[in-house]
């Protein structure tokens, strides 16, 4: 089996977050961290390694820092590291990654595909579906179980309070959840072998069956109207009473006034 991880470097948002002046992140001025979902959805297809000695390819398209998520990925235990990276593909929107990340898979064998449910950083839960639509595969979203059977794929589909049970024939592509599971750490050994490992280096010129007016920022259809950090809350208002219930009346009474109840 063959499995295919697609993974983001995203801003550490604990740091804060900077932008450069079109409104895009400037990703190469801030910590960096794996997606959470995405090292999810890697933890899932190395269990499925461990369980059938899958090969697991971990793919990025960033800048060439990003080469950082693929060596800890491979440091956890995954096989090859691809890391997609071109000026013309800088500014890209959910359209222009989803179709970058698609010309380049074009290139690889594959039975399973799995992404992140979403970044941290858009939270749009669009470009997995969106590279499943661009080479036509059956997709299934917001795993938080996965199991192999045969040549088809069983997911736990998460829908509000329960879920639905998916079965699809692979090739397919998956989107996971953070609460899938808990990813394994690092080993020193594995960290080791990452950093002997050579990353391929991907551009422009690798990627199969796209169009230069589909890439980068002048491929998206979308725009960036505006953009800023973390708006900080107002102080609040401190209610007064002489009694409990004085206070209840008081905070009953914004409840109503602000249309909440």
């Amino acid at each position: 089996m063959k499995i295919v991880v697609c993974v983001k470097q995203v801003p550490d948002t604990k740091g804060g977050v900077k932008f450069n002046p079109d409104g895009t992140l400037n990703r190469a001025a801030m910590l960096t961290i794996m997606n959470p979902d995405d090292k999810a959805g890697l933890e899932a297809a190395l269990r499925l390694k461990d369980q059938y000695g899958a090969e697991v390819t971990v793919l990025t398209m960033g800048l060439p820092k990003a080469d950082e998520v693929l060596r800890e990925a491979m440091a956890m235990g995954a096989d090859k590291g691809i890391l997609v990276t071109d000026r013309v593909l800088g500014g890209a929107d959910t359209w222009a990654t989803s179709t970058t990340i698609a010309g380049a898979i074009r290139n690889l064998d594959y039975d399973l595909i799995i992404t992140g449910r979403q970044a941290i950083d858009g939270d749009t839960a669009q470009v997995g579906p969106q590279i499943a639509e661009h080479l036509g595969l059956p997709v299934i979203s917001y795993a938080q179980d996965i199991k192999v059977e045969g040549d088809s794929v069983i997911v736990q589909r998460q829908y509000e309070d329960r879920y639905h049970e998916v079965k699809a024939k692979m090739p397919c592509l998956v989107t996971a959840l953070s609460e899938l599971n808990d990813p394994r750490y690092m080993t020193p050994g594995g960290i080791w072998d990452a950093f002997d490992k050579e990353v391929t280096v991907w551009g422009r010129a690798d990627l199969k069956d796209v169009d230069d007016s589909d890439l980068g920022l002048k491929g998206s259809p979308t725009k960036i109207a505006k953009a800023s950090d973390k708006v900080p809350k107002g102080a609040g208002e401190m209610l007064a009473g002489d009694s409990p219930e004085d206070l209840v009346n008081a905070l009953v009474g914004k409840f109503k006034e602000k249309h909440i109840i």
